[in-house]
């Protein structure tokens, strides 16, 4: 070896040989002793075969940066192979990420001096893909071995190779090997290093085994999408081209519509690099047809249907079936089971299949395990192949079965039924977890049950879900659910089911506050019903339409028609419903102040739905508390509300728990009007919290306001606790919990009046004035101030649109501030000015309406004469100092501001105090009598 050595020293630059001394031949195999390999000289074809970086790269710092630190030399190496494997979907930019990490890895001082080999293994084009020992070849070409010294076998030339290598590594020349676009790893395995020094890049469309770290690569977000469209036009047209910036909506539907695929990105950069005078807008309306998507990303030899038929042309039959399958389903994701049920096979042969197009990237997992679906893109190609490809009319029908079954075992859970007993989960969470996991799929399948004319399930499964979409606030997909149903039915002839449909539509349009179609639509029902003599079903189409028009406030024609319905329904099998309608009878008895009747209604009701649904037991529980409260039996009432709070929160979901809350804010001002305010702080906060947990923002504001308004009064008024209570904490806590509570509602206001300005933003104007309250008593003036002017802009906004409206509030918002600002002696004749025009506004509205508006005029002459007291006070003996020093008519405004420095305001306020008080002195002596003191001077 030493020899070798000596001799690989001396001849530097010639060609490569070998020296084997005391070795055994056996064909092409050879054995040695001792085998020394000299390397050429320092090799530049190994940079020559490296891709040119792109200059719009974008949007993978993250991926780009862990890579560089797998690559960094001089760590310690746990492994021999040091390989770093980026999978992802085809055109996903596995290429352009390896390629830019190798190009900043290269010029890294010392990283890789021995440069780098490149090799594109074509391993998804079956005319190009290259044989490991194909790639070893022009992998030792680079490394500039001479052909002639190439063995011919695979075994032999993966020897020399990765000798090669770690002879470049043991003389300091560190080669750093990027192995593109793979699709096995058998095609890998012979091409990596086994020296523990030379670092490889792999890509492939696979999760490979080859011992590698992996990086699955994602698609790009939006905005990275958009700034990758803006680069791509800059690099082609230069500043000129602004077009992303001139239409940055149209740029964004572009990116969405390419699903963050770079290669589609780069492709619709390319076609409106193309033509400079094509708006984004018409790219994007071509691109949003589905159908033909595919064939508007396509350029020259870029296509995004050509790279995704690369990766199909390696399923096998059984992979590709699944793969069309997936497609298949109309929702954004199917579950294991949903998938098996669709392929007429076991779910572990069904997850093995996914587990595979998972690793091949054509499938995606979902965030939760044993779900999956496809990229955008993907899931149109997998749609095209499932055309022509034919997939049986059976396999839609058996994916939509198995949801029509499922949901119809779920609907039982939902409502909480006891009777009959629900089969089919373990219990209601599971139930309802799975209308959750699958609830656009159901929505979506229903549509597709129409497309694909399998009638029975588009009339049969939004039934199914009628209770879950009313239960868990899905009313619109209700409403064009139960649509939907009755144009099944009229396509099957079937009278009955339209009916039923059209009694769940009108339920829907009721929950829409639509009252006049949903009127409509149940009468037409109960006509249909009466029809076909179907007296049950009558009786559910006039309890829809009582309700309907309870709804509408035509309680005395609801009464009638649940007086027709309730007898009917008693009379059919279905208890449960006939419950129902006695209890929404009960309901609109309160409705028209009938107490008691409603409460015996209501009683009857509550006793068969205590066997029948927790769930609407605890409705009826809060019906028949507020029918108590209404006939004046607080004490029951305030019993009923509880058990109604107890049975809600043990039954769960959001539906019950919107009763609990309102049972709960019920309890809080019956325990208020009771003057028992810890109890009704306790029920106040428990409901503001449930309604906030269900994303009841406008309620929970109005809980929220509640607490606030009560611990503020307890703040004002503490010896009000009752002292077999809780131990009361200072009035400055129940200030601090009074803002806290203040602040909540304001929060849930500001999100609310977003998207309902005119109904929200004057209960935030109102907000805004109570919280100013507890912050005055804290001490937070300028915080207060703040409030209470963003309360008067807010005001002074709504005023300009609708003046009659909000005249009244914009003055109570203007004697608000003005109680703010009197708190500092700085700001009296800011105030001042403020409640004058407070006084204006009370009244030019006492003009129009002097009874209504009487009592804001006092309140706000009461606080300007206040003002002005205190005003006279900081004032009055600077003005009567000067009095003394000087004749009264040499005093005016100008002097007393010049010489005295009382501001105007000031000025008229102690005047006109002082000429009050001489009048009085004036009018209280009597004739003959002087002015004059104790000790005889003048006063």
């Amino acid at each position: 070896m030493a020899e070798a050595d000596a001799a690989g020293e001396d001849d530097v630059g010639r060609d490569t040989s070998n020296q084997i001394h005391d070795g055994v031949y056996f064909g092409s195999v050879l054995q040695g002793r001792n085998v020394s390999l000299q390397l050429p000289a320092p090799v530049t074809p190994a940079l020559s075969g490296l891709p040119p970086a792109s200059t719009t790269f974008i949007g993978r710092d993250s991926h780009l940066e862990a890579l560089l630190q797998g690559l960094a030399p001089g760590r310690q190496r746990q492994q021999a192979v040091l390989v770093a494997s980026v999978a992802g979907l085809a055109g996903i930019g596995k290429t352009e990420l390896v390629v830019q990490t190798t190009a900043r890895a290269l010029k890294k001082p010392g990283w890789f001096p021995g440069g780098v080999l490149f090799v594109d293994m074509f391993g998804y084009d079956t005319k190009r893909r290259l044989s490991p020992a194909q790639a070893l070849r022009g992998l030792l070409h680079a490394l500039g071995i001479p052909d002639e010294h190439i063995p011919e076998e695979l075994q032999d030339r993966s020897r020399l190779y990765r000798s090669a290598l770690a002879e470049f590594a043991r003389q300091k020349c560190r080669i750093l090997v990027v192995i593109d676009n793979a699709s096995s790893s058998e095609q890998v395995d012979p091409l990596l290093p086994t020296d523990g020094t030379t670092a490889v890049l792999l890509t492939s469309r696979h999760t490979l085994d080859v011992g590698a770290r992996l990086h699955d690569l994602d698609i790009l977000d939006e905005h990275a999408s958009v700034e990758l469209l803006r680069n791509a036009l800059f690099e082609a047209r230069g500043a000129a081209d602004t077009r992303v910036s001139d239409a940055p909506e149209d740029a964004a539907l572009i990116a969405r519509l390419c699903a963050g695929l770079p290669l589609a990105l780069r492709i619709a950069a390319a076609l409106l690099s193309d033509t400079p005078r094509r708006p984004l807008a018409d790219l994007s309306r071509a691109l949003s047809d589905v159908q033909h998507r595919l064939d508007h990303l396509t350029r020259e030899s870029r296509a995004v249907r050509a790279a995704l038929d690369l990766s199909y042309e390696q399923l096998s039959q059984a992979q590709a079936r699944m793969f069309r399958l997936v497609a298949l389903n109309p929702g954004p994701d199917l579950s294991t089971a949903a998938a098996a049920h669709g392929a007429a096979a076991d779910e572990s042969h069904t997850e093995r299949l996914l587990l595979e197009l998972t690793r091949a990237h054509l499938v995606e997992p979902g965030a939760v395990w044993g779900r999956w679906g496809l990229h955008d893109l993907v899931r149109v190609y997998a749609s095209e192949r499932a055309a022509k490809e034919l997939t049986t009319p059976d396999d839609v029908r058996r994916l939509l079965r198995h949801y029509l079954e499922r949901a119809t075992q779920a609907e039982g859970y939902v409502v909480n039924l006891m009777e009959p007993t629900p089969h089919g989960f373990p219990d209601r969470s599971h139930a309802v977890a799975w209308m959750d996991a699958e609830r656009e799929n159901l929505f979506a399948a229903a549509a597709l049950a129409e497309t694909t004319r399998h009638h029975d399930i588009a009339r049969d499964l939004p039934l199914a879900m009628e209770s879950y979409f009313s239960m868990h606030g899905y009313i619109e997909e209700w409403r064009a659910n139960a649509a939907l149903a009755i144009r099944a039915a009229h396509a099957l002839d079937d009278e009955r089911g339209a009916a039923q449909a059209g009694v769940s539509l009108s339920d829907a349009l009721r929950a829409l506050n639509a009252h006049d179609e949903a009127i409509s639509e149940s009468r037409k029902a109960a006509d249909i019903f009466r029809g076909l003599g179907d007296q049950s079903g009558e009786g559910m189409a006039l309890r829809a339409l009582a309700s309907a028009l309870s709804y509408a406030d035509q309680h005395e024609e609801s009464l009638r028609m649940s007086e027709q319905a309730i007898p009917l329904l008693q009379r059919g099998s279905n208890r449960h419903i006939a419950a129902v309608a006695l209890m929404d009878y009960g309901a609109n008895l309160i409705s028209l102040e009938r107490h008691n009747e409603a409460i015996d209604a209501l009683r009857k009701s509550l006793a068969v739905l205590s066997q029948t649904s927790k769930s609407v037991k605890a409705l009826a529980l809060l019906n028949l508390a507020e029918g108590l409260n209404g006939a004046g039996r607080r004490a029951e009432a305030t019993r009923c509300f509880q058990e109604c709070v107890a049975c809600a929160l043990e039954a769960g979901g959001p539906w019950e728990t919107d009763i609990a809350a309102k049972a709960s804010v019920f309890l809080g001002n019956l325990f208020s009007e009771d003057e028992q305010p810890v109890q009704a702080i306790l029920y106040f906060r428990q409901g503001a919290d449930l309604f906030k947990q269900i994303g009841d923002d406008s309620s929970a504001a109005a809980a929220f306001r509640a607490l606030g308004a009560t611990l503020l009064d307890l703040g004002e008024n503490p010896g009000e606790v009752n002292d077999s209570g809780p131990t009361a904490t200072t009035h400055e806590g129940h200030y601090e919990q009074a803002a806290d509570a203040l602040f909540e509602a304001i929060t849930l206001t500001r999100r609310a009046a977003e998207n309902r300005p005119d109904e929200d933003k004057p209960k935030l104007a109102d907000l805004l004035m109570n919280y100013s309250t507890p912050l005055v008593h804290l001490g937070r003036c300028d915080e207060a101030q703040a409030a209470a002017q963003e309360a008067l802009a807010t005001l002074r906004q709504l005023a300009e649109g609708d003046p009659h409206t909000h005249q009244k509030n914009l003055a109570r918002a203007l004697g608000n501030l003005a109680w703010i600002l009197s708190q500092d002696s700085a700001k009296l004749g800011a105030a001042l000015k403020v409640s004058t025009e407070a006084v204006d506004i009370a009244t030019g509205l006492v003009r129009n309406s002097p009874a209504e508006h009487s009592e804001l005029l006092r309140v706000t002459v009461e606080l300007k004469a206040g003002l002005l007291g205190e005003l006279a006070q900081a004032s009055i003996y600077k003005i009567a100092h000067a009095t003394m020093a000087r004749a009264k008519g040499e005093l005016s405004p100008t002097v007393l501001e010049r010489e005295i420095g009382l501001t105007p305001s000031e000025i008229a306020a102690g005047t006109a105090w002082l000429d009050a008080y001489y009048r009085s002195q004036e009018c209280s002596q009597q004739p003959g009598e002087s002015a004059e003191s104790d000790d005889g001077s003048s006063k």
